[in-house]
């Protein structure tokens, strides 16, 4: 009776929004009245909503406070005020239903002790919600799922929500897309930062068909199914032309609100997501008024406290004022020293990729929005990320000379004035307008600045790189834009078309300090004198322009197709330059030009399945920076000659999202005709390559206190040096991970009291023959632990990393040809914290 009076509720405010608001587009809902009716056990929200069609809801929690955001839609009420009842029942500190960013409303329900019990209805294109206080029900939230569905668990009665996603560039429910998506919210990323702050590591743990992290500041050797990713933040592309392998090491954690993963080769961003595209969408403003957050932790290894303590603090502000909202947060973390689990120290460059041991980090977001009418957004965002390594500490040589396999080791009195470093600078400044002639339009502006320092390299043995000890470090400045438009097509409902440019410009260098030789060696590989400065890489300049159209047809309730094209021009410039081998090279032009294709469709047998599939394309340019550094006399850069790398997919894939079931599997297989790396006598790598594999998710919530849930990837790859179709090379490790398999568990022990245990499973792989990253790898598995107790005003958490203190090796430290690389992996380690809304 109840859910039929809610029913009755929605109806009869369509009714009366049809009669107060007149005529409105068929794109967006108004909501033109916030109607409270009280029941038995709580109280009823009902949104009087016109237009649009039916409307879309993704929900979160922060602290005791129930947010739903509805998407494409804006509210209307009489005098241009948002909604606020405080106190409209025992146990409910306040509801409120506030403008958002651009064409969307937010819904929130704050309980007084603790987070309410509210369940979400759609009817006919309305919205309702049922509140019940915590006093009477359970007093926290469901249990958190993996990131394949992020749905909130709702009664069987009642239609499930499903979740929004912006990864193809548009909002849009994540069972319209034809292609394997996973989201990670922002308190499942809350939930791993209890354990590290280290964002490979926690994606790696949440995102199926990514690869196991590295535990290093490095993203070398962790693959996106065997492929490399394209990371961004708020639109901005995270990657330089000259590879540092550092895309996931550019933000802190705390400024991230949730990141979509894009499983699989795709172009709609442009160049380099061959396996598939990160987006990281950072915190908004949120809440009426000022509302600001405070975090402290703590964190130590057992076998070491004093060498390992750390801490972290974080602040945040944000609110909404009317037209204007704005989001503040700023994070400091001082990571210490890092111990493995036989109780030595893990050295501060475990693989000779850089490490976030001894470092300390620092964030700042600032995000500021304002709506400048109904349909006419502008926001200006800032991020500024730094991640400095101090230490005594560097890789002892030793284990290099003494037989057999031998895990490095860290040796005391290291002298070096610029330690390992990166800094990274996003700002960009967005307007939308969601009825410019019917169509929506979208633009962007960004700036990025980065900079990122290795440590010393000792290449006295190697001609081709002047026989120096060297420390190179990556400058790059990009500077770009995106123009988007999503016009409708005859019914926009029905159909739609995305269509619009990309403009990117990059200058890039790599240049290098050179230390005195005889220093070095009479400190036993100790102190790094700085004698003089050199070139490694060139200075380049590229342009990218890339124009894209991309088509959804609904084509009825149950069935889906959509395709698209996108062409790439890009443009690489490089100046004269002389490597360290003393050689003189002519610089020159390089272009690359590449068109790229995409169609699915995804079919609904049943409201809580769904059928996908899809063909996609990617591509990719060399790393031409890479190759030139090391170039011979007489070498200039237009004898190069390059071509993209073009990548074509197939995948196919099943989705069901029941009320206390959430799962998924999929199954891919590409294939490129041309390499994208280049030989030693700079010919292109044209062997063809193949990679498939499959990806498995299960949720469930057996009960409003018990949930679980498990994945499983497994990839595999080939290349055919002999263009006969056998693919009889396999793909190194670096490149292709073994089998991964995650599963967790975890349980309401007692109200506002949450434990969760969380294993990884990584196997092994023995590809045939030898070469680069070709080795065995062995397998091994870790177990967590993460509990929170709501007290006060606030949360205690505890996370306890490598519960059993695990002795294993990561695969990229298994794949290392030199000892010194060989570093284990982090023992037990415990963080301990408290946060709090004030």
């Amino acid at each position: 009776m109840r859910q039929e009076h809610l029913f009755n509720s929605l109806w009869m405010a369509s009714t009366i929004a049809l009669v107060a608001a007149g005529p409105v587009s068929a794109q967006v809902s108004l909501i033109t009245g916030v109607r409270l009716n009280q029941t038995p056990t709580g109280v009823e929200v009902v949104l009087q909503t016109l237009g649009g069609g039916t409307p879309e809801v993704f929900t979160s929690q922060d602290g005791e406070t129930f947010i739903a955001d509805i998407v494409n839609a804006q509210l209307r009420l009489p005098g241009g005020e948002n909604f606020v009842a405080d106190n409209p029942i025992e146990g409910i500190r306040a509801i409120a239903v506030t403008a958002g960013e651009g064409n969307q409303v937010r819904v929130t329900v704050t309980g007084a002790t603790a987070v309410p019990l509210t369940d979400l209805v759609v009817e006919n294109g309305q919205i309702g919600l049922r509140v019940t206080p915590s006093a009477e029900t359970v007093t926290v939230s469901p249990p958190e799922t993996s990131p394949e569905t992020e749905s909130e668990a709702v009664p069987a009665d009642a239609e499930i929500i499903e979740l929004i996603v912006t990864a193809t560039r548009i909002a849009e429910r994540v069972t319209d897309v034809p292609a394997s998506i996973s989201v990670v919210g922002e308190e499942q990323i809350e939930q791993q930062t209890r354990l590290t702050r280290d964002l490979g590591t926690i994606l790696s743990q949440e995102v199926p068909g990514l690869s196991v992290g590295t535990q290093s500041a490095s993203n070398f050797g962790q693959t996106l199914r065997g492929r490399n990713i394209s990371v961004i933040i708020d639109g901005v592309p995270q990657s330089t032309n000259r590879n540092a392998s550092r895309d996931l090491r550019t933000i802190d954690p705390s400024a991230i609100e949730r990141v979509e993963v894009l499983r699989g080769p795709t172009a709609i961003y442009g160049d380099g997501a061959t396996g598939g595209v990160i987006n990281i969408i950072t915190k908004r403003g949120r809440g009426e008024g000022l509302q600001a957050e405070t975090t402290v932790d703590l964190n130590a290894f057992p076998t070491n406290i004093g060498e390992t303590f750390g801490q972290n603090i974080q602040q945040s502000f944000s609110g909404n004022f009317g037209d204007f909202d704005f989001a503040l947060n700023g994070s400091f973390s001082r990571t210490s020293a890092q111990f493995d689990a036989w109780g030595d120290r893990i050295p501060p460059d475990p693989n000779s990729q850089g490490g976030i041991g001894d470092s300390n980090t620092f964030n700042l977001l600032s995000k500021v929005g304002v709506n400048l009418t109904d349909s006419q957004r502008l926001q200006f965002t800032v991020n500024y990320f730094r991640d400095t390594q101090d230490t005594e500490y560097t890789t002892d040589p030793i284990v290099n000379e003494i037989p057999g396999r031998q895990r490095a080791r860290a040796l005391e009195g290291l002298d070096l004035d610029e330690s390992q470093q990166s800094t990274n600078l996003n700002t960009s400044l967005d307007y939308t307008h969601d009825d410019i002639f019917g169509s929506s339009f979208q633009g962007q502006i960004y700036y990025r600045d980065y900079f990122t320092r290795f440590f010393p390299f000792d290449a006295r043995e190697f001609a081709s790189l002047g026989n120096t000890i060297f420390q190179s470090r990556v400058e790059s400045e990009k500077y770009g834009a995106r123009l988007q438009v999503d016009t409708p097509i005859v019914d926009a409902a029905r159909a739609n078309l995305l269509w619009g440019v990309d403009l990117v410009r990059e200058n890039t260098n790599q240049p290098v300090s050179i230390f005195d030789p005889v220093a070095f060696e009479n400190s036993n590989g100790l102190t790094y004198n700085r004698i003089g400065s050199r070139t490694w890489s060139p200075f380049q300049r590229q342009d990218n322009l890339g124009l894209f159209a991309q088509l959804k047809w609904n084509v009825s309730d149950r069935v889906v197709l959509r395709g698209g094209v996108r062409h790439e021009r890009i443009n690489v410039d490089v100046n004269d330059y002389t490597t360290l081998a003393g050689n003189r090279i002519q610089g020159g032009e390089l272009d690359y030009n590449a068109t790229l294709f995409n169609v699915g469709s995804v079919v609904y047998p049943t409201e809580e399945i769904s059928v996908f599939a899809n063909f996609s394309q990617g591509f990719s340019i060399a790393d031409v920076g890479r190759v030139l550094r090391g170039a011979a006399p007489g070498f200039t850069v237009e004898s190069l000659d390059p071509e993209a790398q073009t990548v074509n997919n197939y995948e196919i894939g099943i989705r069901g999202n029941y009320d206390r079931i959430q799962t998924s599997i999929s199954g891919f297989y590409n294939t490129s005709n041309l390499g994208s790396s280049f030989t030693e006598d700079f010919e292109i790598l044209r062997a063809p390559e193949r990679v498939y594999g499959v990806e498995f998710t299960l949720d469930a919530q057996p009960s409003d206190t018990w949930g679980l849930g498990t994945s499983f990837t497994w990839t595999e790859g080939g290349a055919d040096s002999n263009d006969d179709g056998d693919y009889e090379i396999p793909l190194n490790g670096f490149r292709i991970s073994p089998i991964k398999i995650t599963a967790y568990i975890e349980n309401e022990t007692l109200p506002g009291w949450n434990n969760r245990l969380q294993a990884l499973y990584s196997g092994t792989r023995n590809p045939t023959g030898q070469g680069f990253g070709l080795g065995e790898v062995e397998s091994y598995i870790t177990l967590d632990l993460i509990s929170s107790l709501n007290i006060g005003r606030g949360r205690l958490v505890l996370g306890v990393e490598n519960l059993l203190n695990t002795e294993y090796f990561p695969v990229v430290s298994q794949l290392q040809g030199s000892d010194t690389a060989y570093a284990a992996a982090r023992g037990r380690s415990i963080r301990l914290g408290y946060s709090f809304n004030w």
